[in-house]
């Protein structure tokens, strides 16, 4: 099953976590805003990977002082739709 999810982080730079998955598997990710070349990089690298993989990798990662980080909004995002949020 295909499931898309467009995700607004809070806390961070980026404004828009938009992501599709297909049988628990990360078939794209976008990070709208924030610093691309890292979000990219951290995009490609979900690219392929199971969504709790992802979510272990990603969850409580900081940015600086912040309680929070883009990686770290990922991790929420895809816990959003683990548990049919949107």
């Amino acid at each position: 099953m295909k499931r898309m999810i467009e995700y607004i982080p809070t806390g961070v730079c980026s404004r828009k976590i938009i992501i599709e998955i297909e049988n628990d598997i990360i078939n794209n990710l976008k990070v709208i805003g924030g610093c691309s070349g890292n979000l990219l990089g951290i995009s490609a690298l979900c690219k392929g990977m199971k969504v709790d993989e992802v979510i272990q990798k990603l969850n409580g990662i900081k940015c600086g002082m912040k309680h929070t980080s883009c990686p770290d909004q990922i991790s929420k995002a895809l816990l959003s739709i683990k548990e049919g949020v949107k």
